[in-house]
Parts: C-alpha cells; structure tokens; sequence
C-alpha cells in the first residue's frame, strides 16, 4: 500500500509541477514588488508554493495563475503581520542586478545612449511603482506586469471589481503624476 501513496504522490507533484511551475516568473514578479527585497521574496515565493502543493488535491479553480498570486499575496501580508505591520524598508531597485535593469524589448543595433535613456527609464518606472502605497502597487503589478484580467485581480486581492478598476486608475494617474515630477526635476538639472 505504500507503493500506491508514494505514486500518487509523485503524481501530485508532477501534476503541480506542471500546472504550477509555467507561473512561477510571475509569482516571483509580484513577490519583490510586495516585500521589495529579493531575498524576502524568494522566501515568499517558495512558501507560497509549498502550501500550493500541500493544497493542490482540493485545488478546483480559478485559473492556476490567480490561485498562485492570492496564495503569495496572503504570504507576504501574513510575514508583514508577523514582523509588527512593519513594512521592509529596503529599495526595490537596490539589490536588483544591473542585467535584469535592461528592458525586455531591444531595438536592433540600439545606441549606447538609447540603452543607457531606456535603463534609466525602467529603473524610474520600477523605484515609481515601488513608491506607490501598497494596495496601488500591488493592483498595478497584477495589471500591467502579470497582465491579469480585473476579475481575476478581483479574485486575488479579495475586493470588488470596481475596487479594482478604481485602484488601477488611482495608481495610474499616481504613476503619471510621479513620472512627469521626476521628469520635470531630471529637465532642470540638465544644463
């Protein structure tokens, strides 16, 4: 009887495996954006999977990449509740290494000036979204990073579509204002 429950265990795990691991850029993802350091979010990410797995028999719905993302997101609030509703102060963009600070598009042939302008770029829009107050960051990182539907934002974060969509237009409109006072700094500096 033991052979049957350690084959239907490596079952489960193959199972999970395959279902779960297509994600896990993406948990990762959200994971630094909610504890913004990357060891904490390694933590978070690898918790987050163990209780996927251990729960994956009675795992029914929604779609994999939603059920993922609300079982990391009630892991980082839960370490932010256990650490005194501190929130980790260290800089998202600090310990980020400089190859991941590249965008994911490419011109071919791309000046060094135009590569250096897009890094600098990117490395603005991360620290921006990283400024943001949580419930902003976190609907703006689900949205535009890990391209979830609202109702699947909805379904992650506990909140009404409306909440969603209003959140979404809140950290947007946040994002906006914070990037052209950046700009507008970055202008008078330039002689």
């Amino acid at each position: 009887m033991t052979g049957d429950a350690s084959a239907d265990d490596q079952d489960k795990a193959r199972r999970f495996r395959d279902a779960a691991l297509p994600h896990l850029d993406d948990v990762f993802t959200l994971a630094r954006y909610l504890m913004r350091n990357a060891a904490d979010a390694e933590d978070a990410v690898q918790e987050c999977y163990l209780r996927a797995l251990r729960h994956f028999d009675s795992y029914r719905g929604p779609a994999m990449k939603p059920w993922l993302l609300a079982i990391l997101r009630n892991v980082c609030y839960g370490e932010f509740a256990r650490r005194g509703k501190q929130e980790i102060s260290s800089d998202f963009s600090g310990d980020e290494p400089a190859a991941e600070a590249l965008p994911m598009w490419q011109e071919p042939q791309a000046s060094p000036e135009t590569a250096l302008l897009r890094e600098q770029e990117s490395a603005t829009i991360r620290r921006l979204i990283g400024e943001l107050p949580q419930q902003f960051r976190e609907a703006i990182v689900l949205r535009e990073i890990n391209d979830l539907s609202y109702q699947e934002i909805a379904e992650v974060s506990g909140v009404p579509v409306g909440t969603v969509m209003s959140r979404l237009a809140r950290a947007r409109a946040m994002l906006r204002s914070a990037w052209d006072a950046a700009e507008s700094s970055t202008a008078g500096t330039t002689p």
